[in-house]
């Protein structure tokens, strides 16, 4: 089968898609497919509009070639690659690992609204088509077990907490940095660590760090979060994610709008009884789903909508 990605980033850019375009991309080849990766290159430095429009002429070329499009990316590559594949009579799958118009929203108005909430509250809602729309678990990457009690120990003295990458609104970032504050004010010896280079040193600092926490207004299915539990890390997470039910037994969530709630849960994972407890969840838990299995179910997604 022939299958063109689209999407906005690949390594070494950072983020979920670019990481997910990869993982689907080297799988599907493992299998025998032929696989095209369309990422922007000029495109970067175009405007909006005119972005959208040159990317557009980018997927047309490349379409009589594919069987189908698979675009990891809700906006800035799937829109003209939606339009370019109407033209073609071809498929396209578009996976939602995020919410854009939710992010737009709040990243611009500075109202942050929790994404449940956004379309009962803010805009009319949109009629989906159920028919169309599919879950495919995000990748659980197998456990990486390593003996850390160098890190351990120093983390006993200064307890790092990794709190992601980017200072976006719907992050919550000032909440969290609050209630590290107030924390720090009693004598607590936490910190808060924002990871802003490379993957590998985003890696490294989840390796070294004492647990890592995400209390966003919103978080489909967070990488950050999938890879503290593959280095055995404990975590908080916010209760505003589509993780829950897969994880509610081994995090400890907060309330995104309440920094006292936050601040509650930072200083019960900085007991050391209570971190010992953490890592003994997180260590037992045994899920996995990788890309072979993910690249397999998007495959029999594309097969039902050809019926």
């Amino acid at each position: 089968m022939k299958i063109l990605i689209a999407t906005g980033i690949y390594p070494p850019d950072i983020g979920g898609p670019a990481q997910y375009t990869k993982g689907v991309e080297e799988a599907w080849r493992a299998q025998g497919h032929t696989v095209q990766v369309l990422s922007f290159g000029i495109e970067r430095k175009l405007p909006t509009g005119i972005r959208h429009l040159y990317y557009f002429f980018r997927v047309l070329f490349s379409l009589p070639r594919a069987d189908f499009v698979f675009s990891p990316d809700t906006f800035s590559a799937a829109i003209p690659a939606f339009f370019a594949s109407k033209l073609f009579g071809k498929k396209i799958i578009i996976r939602t690992g995020g919410d854009f118009l939710w992010e737009w929203y709040v990243e611009r108005t500075g109202d942050l609204a929790l994404l449940r909430n956004f379309y009962q509250t803010r805009v009319p809602q949109f009629n989906l088509n159920l028919e169309k729309c599919f879950v495919v678990e995000n990748y659980y990457a197998p456990p990486t077990r390593q003996n850390y009690s160098d890190i351990l120990k120093n983390n006993r003295i200064e307890k790092v907490f990794v709190g992601g990458t980017r200072e976006l609104k719907w992050k919550n970032i000032q909440r969290i940095k609050e209630a590290f504050s107030k924390l720090q004010e009693k004598g607590l010896p936490v910190s808060l660590e924002l990871q802003t280079g490379s993957r590998e040193q985003f890696l490294r600092g989840i390796e070294s760090s004492y647990a890592v926490i995400l209390a966003s207004l919103g978080d489909i299915s967070p990488n950050t979060i999938l890879e503290a539990i593959s280095y055995g890390k404990p975590f908080i997470l916010t209760r505003e994610t589509g993780l829950h039910e897969k994880l509610k037994d081994i995090g400890v969530w907060v309330d995104p709008e309440d920094v006292d709630d936050i601040a509650a849960k930072i200083e019960w994972l900085a007991s050391d009884a209570n971190y010992e407890i953490q890592s003994k969840k997180v260590e037992a838990f045994t899920f996995t789903h990788g890309w072979e299995d993910i690249t397999k179910e998007i495959l029999a997604i594309y097969e039902s909508l050809k019926l």
